[in-house]
């Protein structure tokens, strides 16, 4: 929301980002990051306050409201510092030298990042959080502006030191992980990390660490493919175990849907309210992949329930043919955290105006006269269905129903309430994510509305997120798109186009992603250190070019980057790209070796790269007027983690267009058997290192197959 606490407006008016505008008329002379606010700070010599944030953060909003909409703190930062905002959604490359800086100082990062700058960009000081008046053995916000302003003026020499050192530190953590290139990858990487990362798991809550807890969805999806591999089901019950934890707690909306970023406590309980997109979208990857390694229903309607959400509140629809999704909700509504979601039992009891459902969705969902979060109830499944149809003596199907009506009462109740702020900013790396992320959920659940999300919001970043042919802008909004597209979003977009090619065989997606893979490798590639830069050779130029190695909320630039290189290798036999991903690998391996829990996407790489894909064609009689897809729906519905496969209608010219391919090797060869004896409706090939099985016919050789090879 934007605070109008002037009539007068500073600088950020004019940009798009909703986290800019919730701050264009705080008494700040904010600028945004530009060439007028350097030269301003060159020209004044004044040091930069940098504040970066984005628009669902509770944090950010506090400090705003405490310090950033106070008058006094304005003159002090108005007089002594040129102040520049940044959205660190929109400007990630920003946010992570300046995190980097913070992280070196003191050991931590977060939002909001508070960063003090000399005028060429140089941090001297860091920090996140600072309240109005010292608090928390925390500095108040205007004692450290007044002390800054007096040692940049009074003591340059000191300042100087400072920068030359945060440089030195930074220069050293953005380059790669490791020096030795002739290092031996070896598969049992996968072992280790796998046994690590069940180390530090949390068996009573599930998850990894204590509080504040994450999902760490890449991690979870890595350790998915070990228990395939290893057999192991000690991991398939802890990512269970972790899913079923997630999606019971208060960090799951039980009655709109979708999932908080992450949880204040241990146990799931209490979210920090904030949603976002990224964190939805691998969510439901986990939940489709654990469906197909378990075949519970339960998955199907927790991946449903996102959905709805998603489509419901967070997608921009652009006509019949182009849409994508918003970036974040917020966790405040009225300037409250969590407002919007939580219920005192008075309230549920005005609505569920019967006895028996109020009290049995009570006890369902932990709801109690005292609370569980600041006198009011966050939802909590603290009971099964199969207690409750016991306790109540009801059937289970009973219970349920009485479950479901109820939640839809209170949704509708809840949507009279004032709504969180979304920010809807288009971002191309985020919304690559949810084109695999619906990809995934089509696989298993056969919605063929799930396909079209993602054919249309590759449509939409085709059109209004791609220009020069095969270079990708970052960030879209109100009609605008801008900034140069950053590795995170090459490398995700590329995987979100080979998901789609792989379900709908249209040679139009794969060579898409062979064109961004061109475009990522001329400039995002590091020649000297055998990896990819974070931003490309044509940005802006900062005091720095990072590198990401490690997963944070989201996949690493290189971990993704390894994984569609690999994915094209074996597509295409184009041994470049394999040489790359082994370079990437060779970069980062000892690091990832030690602390597998950072590099979860590049363990699915490389689990990948080890077990190497099983390759299923399957080709369908385009003559069958029934459109039968029997064979097809039963395998996308199987964990086949190393499965690359293709359907193909046959003939077609598309089907003709792959088959005659050159760069497309593995289909040489392929046909389906439709002559008057054999009226096939779909055939399937099977390869496996090098080696080709003879087509098969129906779903039992299928399964005989895959029986005997478990």
């Amino acid at each position: 929301m934007i605070n109008k606490n002037t009539d007068k407006s500073n600088k950020l008016i004019h940009e798009s980002s909703p986290y800019l505008l919730q701050h264009a008329y705080n008494p700040v002379e904010w600028f945004p990051w530009g060439k007028e606010a350097l030269s301003k700070a060159k020209n004044e010599d004044k040091p930069i306050f940098l504040s970066i944030g984005y628009s669902a953060c509770h944090w950010c909003h506090v400090m705003a409201h405490e310090s950033f909409e106070d008058e006094n703190i304005a003159d002090i930062m108005n007089s002594k510092f040129v102040n520049i905002k940044v959205d660190r959604e929109e400007r990630p490359d920003l946010d992570d030298i300046y995190q980097k800086a913070c992280q070196l100082a003191s050991g931590n990062g977060g939002w909001p990042l508070s960063v003090f700058l000399t005028p060429d960009q140089k941090p001297f000081y860091v920090g996140t959080y600072f309240p109005k008046q010292s608090r928390y053995g925390i500095p108040g916000f205007a004692n450290i502006l007044e002390t800054l302003s007096k040692a940049y003026k009074d003591k340059k020499g000191d300042i100087d030191k400072t920068t030359q050192e945060f440089m030195a530190s930074l220069i050293e953590s953005s380059s790669s992980l490791s020096k030795i290139q002739n290092i031996e990858i070896e598969k049992s990487i996968l072992d280790e990390s796998a046994v690590n990362l069940l180390q530090i798991a949390d068996k009573v809550h599930g998850g990894f660490g204590q509080a504040p807890k994450f999902p760490n969805t890449t991690n979870l999806l890595f350790l998915l493919r070990y228990y395939d591999y290893s057999k192991n089901s000690h991991f398939l019950n802890f990512i269970e175990f972790t899913a079923k934890k997630m999606a019971k707690g208060g960090i799951h909306d039980h009655i709109g849907g979708g999932f908080s970023r992450y949880s204040t406590d241990e146990r799931w309980l209490v979210p920090h309210f904030e949603k976002m997109l990224y964190d939805n979208a691998l969510l439901i990857q986990l939940f489709a992949e654990l469906y197909q390694a378990t075949k519970r229903d339960y998955y199907l309607s927790l991946i449903k329930k996102t959905i709805d959400y998603l489509v419901r509140e967070m997608t921009f629809f652009n006509g019949n043919d182009e849409c994508a999704f918003y970036s974040a909700q917020d966790a405040d509504s009225e300037g409250v955290e969590g407002k919007f979601y939580i219920w005192t039992k008075n309230e549920i009891k005005e609505k569920i105006t019967d006895n028996q459902k109020f009290e049995l969705f009570c006890d369902y969902f932990g709801i109690t006269q005292g609370g569980n979060f600041e006198g009011k109830n966050i939802l909590n499944i603290t009971k099964s269905i199969e207690s409750l149809s016991k306790q109540y003596n009801l059937s289970m199907d009973k219970v349920e129903l009485v479950l479901n009506e109820s939640l839809e009462i209170l949704f509708k109740v809840r949507n009279t309430r004032i709504p969180p702020e979304k920010d809807e900013k288009i971002l191309t790396s985020w919304n690559s994510l949810m084109i695999s992320a619906i990809v995934s959920a089509y696989k298993v659940t056969d919605n063929p509305e799930y396909l079209n999300y993602a054919k249309k919001t590759i449509n939409f970043i085709e059109n209004k997120l791609s220009y020069d042919g095969n270079r990708l802008k970052h960030t879209h909004k109100d009609g605008i798109s801008k900034l140069n597209g950053y590795l995170d979003d090459y490398s995700y977009y590329i995987n979100s186009l080979l998901d789609v090619f792989e379900v709908t065989s249209n040679p139009f997606y794969l060579e898409r992603a062979i064109q961004y893979t061109v475009a990522m490798i001329n400039h995002f590639w590091d020649e000297k250190e055998n990896c990819f830069f974070f931003t490309s050779d044509d940005h802006e130029n900062l005091i720095l070019r990072t590198k990401n190695f490690y997963d944070l909320a989201i996949p690493s630039g290189n971990s993704m980057a390894v994984y569609a290189l690999l994915r094209l290798h074996f597509l295409t036999q184009n041994y470049d790209y394999l040489d790359k991903a082994e370079l990437i690998v060779k970069s980062c391996y000892k690091a990832a070796l030690g602390n597998p829990f950072g590099f979860g996407q590049l363990l699915i790489s490389l689990y990948l790269y080890f077990i190497k894909p099983i390759e299923i064609i399957i080709l369908q009689n385009k003559s069958d007027d029934h459109n039968n897809r029997e064979i097809e729906s039963w395998i996308m519905k199987e964990y086949i983690p190393n499965g690359l496969i293709l359907t193909l209608k046959y003939p077609s010219e598309e089907s003709q267009k792959l088959l005659s391919s050159d760069i497309f090797t593995i289909l040489k060869g392929k046909k389906i058997d439709i002559t008057d004896d054999n009226k096939a409706k779909e055939c399937v090939y099977i390869c496996k290192d090098f080696t080709c099985l003879l087509p098969m016919y129906s779903i039992s050789d299928l399964k005989k197959y895959f029986n005997s090879n478990k």
